[in-house]
């Protein structure tokens, strides 16, 4: 069974991992930092919750059009680059009296930028480790954005406490160039893993092959559905209590690296597919608790449990590997990247519209509910993809 002693020991995947690590935390603390602007100059749970996941609705015209550079463009100069932008980007959001239609507009093309992010990342990631090592080089990375979110929310609510949400901003764009030099001094120059030139009629055209056979669809449909209704109860976390938002942050940081780690390292192959509805039923469950609006600390723990039911996005994704040809997962993993966090979006806008007509943790409640609903359909639709691929197969 695959080690982390194993992925460490290949030598690009620490850069690739310490690259990645820095820009979660500089993620978050730029979230964070938004949320926190955005919701003091509007008082509107929705606009705050746009400004921490509205960056994702752009992944989907990206998507759409930029997917294929992930596959057709050297990793280690795409990498650089969207790293780059990001800091231009954070920079941009941090000048003081920029209207908010204007910070959108920015957190949009930043968003368009990372849908090819995650399709360059994770693509480079299955050539760096051998495929049997890729879902345990996953759940490292997975651990670490559990860590830099409990670290990037913890350090955004002491900077914006002390220094204030603006200087957070410079903060996390200064962090995100850190990455940039850490991808160009620690990657080596690979060329791009499929020949073509990238183009939008290329990227739909994958994409229509990826989604084509049911199974893959409904692999594709179960990790971004019921994760992207959950993930939109975060985004009601600043509005159920700005206070002490953060200690809710860092609850689901902590549950999500615990859950990942569990099922990465710990649990051999065999389990992993009957874990996948239990760890999908799970992101839901706790968040019922919200009914009863309960205290902090009943709410962290709840918010803990409910986080570690990510993991089965991991299983998931190596699904999602071995069912794609080796010069499509740089796009098959970059359309999972993208339609994940667009789902994302689209939940935190539901979340946020719901509590502009009901309180928070009847709307936190809701949104637990309709993921439950989603991942009970999901589940019988891929047993029954399986069951007719099983008979055809006879």
């Amino acid at each position: 069974m695959p080690t982390y002693r194993d992925c460490f020991a290949t030598r690009e995947f620490t850069p690739l991992f310490l690259a990645n690590s820095v820009n979660v935390a500089a993620g978050t603390l730029r979230g964070l930092a938004l949320a926190v602007l955005v919701y003091d100059a509007t008082a509107s749970p929705l606009l705050a919750a746009l400004s921490l996941f509205g960056s994702h609705f752009a992944q989907v015209l990206g998507a759409m059009t930029l997917l294929s550079v992930a596959d057709r463009v050297p990793p280690r100069t795409a990498l650089i680059t969207i790293n780059l932008i990001g800091t231009l980007g954070t920079v941009l959001l941090a000048v003081p009296g920029m209207p908010t239609t204007a910070m959108f507009a920015v957190i949009g093309a930043m968003g368009l930028m990372g849908s090819v992010h995650g399709g360059v990342r994770w693509g480079l990631l299955g050539e760096i480790l051998p495929e049997r090592d890729y879902l345990t080089g996953r759940s490292v990375f997975n651990m670490s954005v559990g860590a830099m979110q409990v670290t990037g929310f913890a350090a955004g609510g002491a900077l914006v406490a002390l220094v204030g949400a603006r200087e957070a901003l410079l903060t996390s764009a200064a962090l995100t160039l850190v990455a940039a030099l850490i991808t160009r001094f620690g990657l080596t120059a690979r060329p791009s893993r499929a020949a073509g030139r990238a183009s939008a009629g290329e990227t739909w055209r994958v994409n229509a092959r990826l989604l084509r056979t049911p199974g893959r669809r409904y692999l594709y449909l179960a990790a971004w559905v019921p994760n992207g209704l959950v993930v939109g109860n975060e985004a009601l976390f600043v509005p159920y209590d700005p206070a002490t938002a953060s200690v809710l942050f860092i609850a689901g940081a902590a549950g999500m690296f615990s859950g990942d780690a569990l099922v990465g390292r710990w649990v051999r192959p065999a389990w992993r597919e009957r874990l996948l509805t239990p760890m999908q039923v799970l992101l839901g469950v706790p968040y019922l608790l919200f009914a009863l609006a309960p205290p902090l600390p009943v709410a962290a723990i709840a918010v803990a449990a409910a986080s570690a039911g990510f993991a089965g996005g991991l299983i998931l994704q190596q699904r999602i590997v071995e069912v794609t040809p080796p010069e499509l997962r740089g796009q098959a993993l970059g359309l999972h990247s993208a339609g994940m966090f667009t789902m994302q979006a689209v939940g935190a806008s539901l979340a946020g519209a719901i509590a502009q007509y009901v309180p928070v943790p009847a709307a936190i409640t809701i949104m637990a509910g309709l993921s439950l609903v989603s991942t009970l359909w999901l589940t019988l639709r891929l047993r029954a993809s399986a069951a007719l691929r099983e008979h055809s197969v006879r």
